[in-house]
C-alpha cells in the first residue's frame, strides 16, 4: 500500500522520525527517554504488566493526559503547595532562572535549561525533574522482576507515552529482548510514523492499543496539529496483514471534540472494515490542567469536567449493536 501525500507538513512533522530509521539496525543505539515506568499495571492490556513511559511525542493533542511525555528533553515540574520556600533553588540555579514570590518560587521556562540541580537540592520536592535516559539493558532488569506475575496473569510490558514510536531504535531493541525472554508486548499508540518505521515496529509487538481520536481529517488537524491520513494508513495496513485479532481500538472519549455525533458516526461507519479487531475502549476525558500548571504549559481545553454516565452508556450500546465488546476505561 502507499502511503498517501499529505499536503501541508507531513513532510517537516516526520523529518525528525525519517532520520532515526535508518539506525534501527544499529544496535549501538540502546538508550531511550522515559518519563515512568509502573509496575503492577492491571490496564493498558492484559493480565498484570509494566508499563514503560516514552518522552516525546508528534502529536499536540489539546487533552493531551500526560504532558510530561511531550517533549523528548526533561521537563521541571513545580508543586507550589510543597514550596517552604528555602530558597536552595533559587542560590544553586545556574542560570537564575529561579525567582522568590510571596507563595513559593517561579521559574523563567525561557532560560531555565532544565539541568535539574534545583529539582535535586530541594528538600520538599517542590521540584520535580521529569525524565531520564535508561539503557535497555537496564530497562530489562525492572521488567524481569515480574516474570512470574507476567507467566500466572497473561500480561507482559507495555510501551506507552508520549508516542512510544517517536523513539524507534530504544523501542524496536526493548522489544526484540522481551521477545528474547518469552514476554508479552503491547505498545499504545497513535499509530503516526512513516510507513517504513511503522513497518519495522510491528513485528516485534503482540497487542497493540491503536488510538482512534478523530475520524475527519480536518478535525484531526485542528485539535492534534497533524493529518490523520498516515494513521488510518498504518491501521488498515495492520488490517490487510491480519493483525486484526492482535488490535484493541482506544477512542478518548473527549467533551466537545470526539464525542460529537459526527464523530461517533464515523467511527460507527469505520469499524465495521477493521476485519478481526473485537474490542473498542471508550477512555474518559480526565482534566488534566494542573499537570499543564505544573509544567508552564498552556492549556487549551475549556472543558474540566468528565463526560457524562449517560453518554458514556448510549455510545457503548451503540458499538456493542455492531459486533464489538466495549470497556468504558483502559
Amino acid at each position: 500500500m502507499r502511503m498517501p501525500r499529505v499536503n501541508g507538513g507531513m513532510q517537516s512533522t516526520f523529518a525528525p522520525m525519517e532520520k532515526r530509521i535508518s539506525a534501527l539496525k544499529d544496535n549501538d543505539h540502546t538508550s531511550g527517554m522515559i518519563f515512568d515506568v509502573q509496575r503492577f499495571g492491571i490496564h493498558d492490556g492484559p493480565g498484570i504488566r509494566t508499563i514503560v513511559f516514552l518522552k516525546q511525542c508528534p502529536l499536540s493533542c489539546w487533552w493531551c493526559h500526560n504532558p510530561e511525555g511531550i517533549f523528548h528533553s526533561r521537563d521541571l515540574m513545580y508543586f507550589e503547595y510543597r514550596c517552604t520556600k528555602c530558597n536552595l533553588c533559587i542560590d544553586i540555579c545556574p542560570e537564575k532562572a529561579i525567582t522568590p514570590t510571596p507563595k513559593g518560587v517561579a521559574v523563567d521556562r525561557d532560560i531555565c535549561n532544565k539541568c535539574s540541580k534545583c529539582s535535586e537540592i530541594c528538600p520538599t520536592d517542590a521540584l520535580v525533574g521529569v525524565g531520564r535516559e535508561i539503557t535497555v539493558e537496564e530497562l530489562m532488569e525492572i521488567v524481569e522482576r515480574d516474570l512470574l506475575l507476567y507467566d500466572r496473569s497473561g500480561g507482559g510490558v507495555t510501551f506507552s507515552g508520549g508516542e512510544p514510536l517517536a523513539q524507534p531504535v530504544f523501542l524496536k531493541k526493548s522489544l526484540e529482548e522481551c521477545k528474547a525472554r518469552e514476554i508479552q508486548t503491547a505498545i499504545e499508540t497513535s499509530g503516526y510514523a512513516p510507513r517504513r518505521l511503522f513497518d519495522a515496529i510491528s513485528k516485534e509487538v503482540d497487542i497493540f492499543l491503536y488510538d482512534l481520536k478523530l475520524i475527519d481529517d480536518n478535525e484531526h488537524r485542528k485539535y492534534c496539529g497533524s493529518s490523520n491520513v498516515n494513521i488510518l494508513c498504518n491501521l488498515k495496513t495492520l488490517i490487510l496483514e491480519g493483525r486484526g485479532k492482535d488490535l484493541i481500538i482506544r477512542f478518548p472519549f473527549i467533551p466537545g471534540i470526539t464525542d460529537s455525533e459526527s464523530n461517533i458516526s464515523a467511527l460507527i461507519k469505520l469499524l465495521p472494515s477493521l476485519k478481526g479487531v473485537k474490542e473498542i475502549d471508550l477512555l474518559p476525558y480526565h482534566d488534566a490542567s494542573e499537570k499543564y500548571a505544573r509544567l508552564g504549559l498552556e492549556y487549551k481545553m475549556n472543558v474540566h469536567t468528565a463526560p457524562s454516565e449517560l453518554i458514556l452508556k448510549t455510545t457503548k450500546e451503540r458499538l456493542e449493536k455492531i459486533g464489538f465488546f466495549v470497556k468504558i476505561g483502559g
